[in-house]
């Protein structure tokens, strides 16, 4: 009986963490997690608070980005002499944008048991709450952060059906909505998602182009989830015309229909998805050349064939 428990193998518990009010946590993610022989946290300042908070005492290692080369190796070495560990990240369900995946594999190579312990997950909790499609979804976490690759990722899926979900900082959001509506269109309905499940928790349901006029104004605070709709053919087809107009013809248009200049410059910017300083620098840049535009010096009217 000794022998047979000296020879046992341990297992990979992956439990998701809260992603904000900590009465998400499971009953049976605390139970575990102090039954464990070790937690593997990707932020251990972040997880004592955590662990403190459920009185729970099992000793922390470091696991991230940056060490799992080294580490998940060491991490698989002890579950094969019989430890218990439980991987958890920052806040959500490891493995999804963080390295919980790669120890999840290395421990399946080695024979070893893996096993979830559910919860609570950013992505998912904003797309149930989106109002968009949730019958077919795609995930794709943090967009490329080169150029290049940002753009292939982008023109292969601009075209996809599936509701897209992505993850970003708040001082990337206005850069990544920007490339979004190139590569989309400003008319695609979104949502951008923050705080979930705190106290100023915040869902804010435009299309992209008003979501990138809204936070020209609003300066993005916290972790963004961005949910947007599918491609449509009918939708994509009706909006075209309208997104083909240039700043300086959508202002006159909606000028014409009895909007004020202000208002009409909001609602531009808003429309194309730029900001209203990029209105304001087309209206300029239109009216100087106006005023630069040389006269023309005939001596009398026109010709009817329009000839001085």
């Amino acid at each position: 009986m000794s022998e047979e428990c000296n020879n046992k193998i341990g297992m990979l518990y992956l439990s998701a963490t809260p992603i904000g009010n900590l009465e998400d946590m499971t009953y049976r993610s605390v139970r575990i997690l102090g039954e464990a022989d070790l937690i593997a946290a990707e932020d251990t300042r972040h997880s004592r608070k955590l662990l403190s908070h459920f009185d729970i005492h099992t000793p922390l290692t470091s696991y991230h980005e940056h060490n799992k080369l080294e580490k998940g190796p060491e991490l698989v070495e002890k579950m094969l002499a019989g430890d218990t560990i439980v991987c958890i990240s920052d806040a959500g369900l490891p493995g999804i944008s963080d390295p919980g995946a790669h120890l999840a594999m290395l421990a399946i190579e080695a024979g070893i048991n893996v096993s979830p312990l559910p919860g609570a997950n950013a992505a998912l909790s904003a797309l149930i709450c989106s109002g968009l499609d949730t019958t077919a979804f795609t995930f794709y976490g943090f967009l490329p952060r080169t150029g290049k690759k940002r753009r292939e990722l982008l023109e292969r899926i601009k075209q996809s059906p599936e509701t897209l979900i992505f993850y970003e900082a708040p001082h990337h959001l206005k850069g990544t909505l920007s490339d979004l509506i190139k590569a989309l269109g400003p008319q695609r309905r979104a949502v951008t998602a923050r705080e979930l499940t705190k106290t100023f928790e915040e869902f804010n349901r435009r299309t992209l182009g008003e979501l990138a006029g809204y936070y020209d104004e609003h300066d993005p605070k916290g972790e963004f989830v961005i949910i947007i709709e599918g491609f449509d053919a009918e939708n994509e087809v009706a909006a075209e015309p309208e997104q083909q107009l240039s700043p300086v013809e959508m202002v006159a248009r909606l000028e014409a229909e009895g909007m004020g200049h202000k208002d009409a410059m909001r609602e531009t910017a808003k429309k194309l998805g730029i900001s209203r300083r990029d209105v304001y620098q087309a209206l300029l840049n239109t009216s100087s050349t106006a005023l630069t535009e040389p006269a023309s010096h005939c001596s009398g009217p026109p010709s009817p064939e329009g000839k001085a």
